[in-house]
């Protein structure tokens, strides 16, 4: 799920690593990563109602992120979007359970916050209300074009924005210590210099 080498971002910067989230694409996989997805909304302490997954990656996310939570006694509903609205069927943008409650937002990372408004907004239009992000790795940068960079990074400004908690499975400090620690292997450790000083350039401490 994480590679090395030189990868673009969506803010255009060259970033030696990348999370795929596109990569949980088997049972077992997906199946481990809703369960730190769970498991890290349970340990939290947040109180929700149900979960939304907004389009696309967070629909598979939200989806198995249910299934996990009610494996471990906590069955809630769930909910996600689509991009083009139906004239058929049930119709509309919406899938899933009516949005109701405190609603947790389910993604794989924070890069412009983009995706979190147009959630916020969704749920709040349907009388709900947001009350924390739940994504994988927190990539700890600060927003903004080089030269005009944030004092905070995009997941400090999406909680301050929105006034709610940001949780993360796990985030860049976590990665870095991992690849550069004992145990790591010669294989990750050449990777650990470079995303050291991408770090240093961009990342919040």
């Amino acid at each position: 799920m994480l590679r090395f080498g030189e990868f673009v971002t969506k803010a255009g910067r060259n970033s030696p690593y990348f999370f795929n989230a596109g990569s949980f694409n088997d049972g077992a996989t997906l199946g481990r990563i809703a369960d730190f997805y769970a498991q890290t909304l349970l340990d939290s302490g947040i109180e929700f109602d149900m979960l939304f997954g907004p389009a696309y990656k967070g629909i598979t996310l939200a989806s198995a992120t249910a299934v996990a939570l009610a494996g471990k006694g906590r069955n809630v509903p769930f909910a996600f979007n689509r991009k083009e609205a139906k004239d058929h069927g049930e119709g509309g943008t919406m899938v899933g359970a009516a949005l109701q409650g405190r609603v947790v937002i389910i993604d794989d990372v924070i890069t412009a916050g983009t995706s979190v408004r147009e959630s916020v907004d969704m749920i709040r239009a349907a009388g709900a209300t947001p009350c924390a992000v739940l994504i994988a790795l927190d990539r700890m940068e600060r927003s903004g074009k080089d030269g005009e960079l944030s004092a905070q990074s995009a997941v400090q400004e999406v909680s301050r924005n929105y006034c709610m908690p940001v949780i993360s499975i796990a985030n860049l400090a976590d990665l870095l210590g991992y690849i550069s620690g004992a145990g790591a292997d010669a294989q990750l450790a050449q990777h650990k210099d470079a995303v050291a000083a991408y770090r240093q350039r961009y990342g919040v401490m």
